[in-house]
């Protein structure tokens, strides 16, 4: 078996887990090359101050620590980034659970990025280490033997690697030609994101409501005073809030925070995304690794999701370079202790999420009690609060 091109690593997927995976792998010694159906030019330089992207992302302090030794975090705008430093939560029945930065011994909770500027400086890191990228090209077969992998684009051109990684997406090819089966069931919300100025300062504070349609809504702080919204809805109210002429949308998310930093203005287009649980049967197969959204799909209520796919690429970075005289970056052994360390923590969270996002999905009363009072009592208990928080801080 043999392939046009050779490396030791082929990373299937230009997006953040993939991006940041290629680049950390390449430190390894090995040979990287990444490969995508989508293009990969830098994004666009936003425009102007108003102009902010809808995708936001919630960086935890681990993650950003793995993006600056990747060198990637030093290359964001601190203009363009806002510091979560503390976070109220309230229940559908009144019900708060606070947490703040300063009692965790943090400076944040976690960091706001935008999606295109943390997206444009892996890119950048990938490029200046010379890590070929081949896009747009389709992926046309993945065939194996017991030594290597074969990726054929559409163009006949093959790309044989020790290693295959899928980070290409919830809807993964690598993954389905891998034959690596899955379990995904739909929440029956959409995701409505968008951005707003808002009347009154943030002051670094998150906000979350679990409504007692099921849905939630968080609003995120932005540099200044805007804030980003996530708005988990039920599908019909999802449907409606993406029809709404901006000023009516503004109004409505306002309201549905009980005008907490005052009105709103729209600053961006809003944007919907359907939700997924997923549950993959294993995140590794032969000569075959997953990492973010092809590995997992989570509740987007914690904001872990890309957390836990750069939790993906520093975990199987660790595994490869720690490999002594393996010289095989797809041997069982390395993959198996790359599935290992990452099972616990992507169990453990999406145990978290799909049980509070079904738990306030209950419309009867005594779940309704139980949740709030549950809310309630965890935050009198510091120390419960301290070890749920540590979990998504690193």
């Amino acid at each position: 078996m043999a392939g046009d091109l050779a490396m030791d690593v082929l990373v299937a997927g230009t997006g953040l887990p993939g991006l940041a995976v290629a680049r950390a792998l390449a430190r390894t010694g090995l040979s990287v090359a990444l490969a995508d159906r989508m293009g990969a030019a830098l994004p666009d330089a936003p425009p102007g101050d108003d102009d902010w992207d809808a995708r936001v992302y919630a960086i935890s302090p681990g993650s950003a620590a793995f993006l600056r030794a990747l060198g990637a975090w030093q290359m964001l705008l601190p203009d363009r980034i806002a510091p979560v430093e503390s976070m109220r939560i309230e229940g559908d029945a009144g019900a708060v659970l606070n947490f703040s930065a300063y009692a965790m011994g943090e400076r944040a909770l976690a960091w706001i990025v935008e999606e295109r500027a943390l997206r444009g400086a892996l890119l950048t890191v990938v490029r200046e280490a010379g890590i070929e990228i081949h896009a747009p090209v389709a992926f046309e077969s993945l065939s194996f033997s017991q030594e290597a992998a074969v990726l054929r684009f559409d163009s006949g051109v093959s790309a044989m690697a020790r290693l295959v990684v899928g980070a290409d997406g919830a809807r993964s090819w690598v993954r389905e030609a891998a034959g690596i089966t899955t379990a995904a069931r739909p929440y029956a919300q959409t995701a409505v994101v968008a951005n707003f100025a808002c009347e009154r300062a943030h002051r670094g504070r998150a906000y979350q409501w679990f409504r007692d349609d099921g849905g939630i809504l968080a609003w995120l702080p932005l540099p200044g005073r805007r804030v980003s919204i996530v708005w988990s809805a039920p599908e019909s109210l999802a449907e409606e809030l993406l029809a709404l002429a901006p000023e009516m949308l503004a109004e409505r998310v306002a309201a549905a925070g009980r005008h907490a930093l005052g009105a709103f203005a729209t600053v961006s287009r809003s944007m919907g995304f359907p939700l997924h649980s997923v549950k993959v049967q294993a995140a590794i197969a032969h000569r075959v690794a997953l990492v973010g959204d092809s590995a997992h799909g989570v509740h987007p209520l914690a904001g872990q999701g890309v957390n836990l796919g750069f939790g993906d690429a520093e975990a199987l970075f660790a595994a490869l370079q720690e490999r002594g005289p393996v010289t095989d970056a797809g041997a069982p052994i390395l993959l198996e202790r790359y599935a290992r360390r990452r099972a616990e923590p992507v169990l453990a969270m999406h145990t978290v999420t799909d049980g509070l996002a079904r738990l306030f999905g209950t419309a009867t009363p005594w779940a309704r009690s139980a949740r709030n009072f549950g809310m309630a009592g965890l935050d009198r208990l510091p120390v419960a609060k301290r070890l749920l928080a540590q979990a998504a801080l690193r």
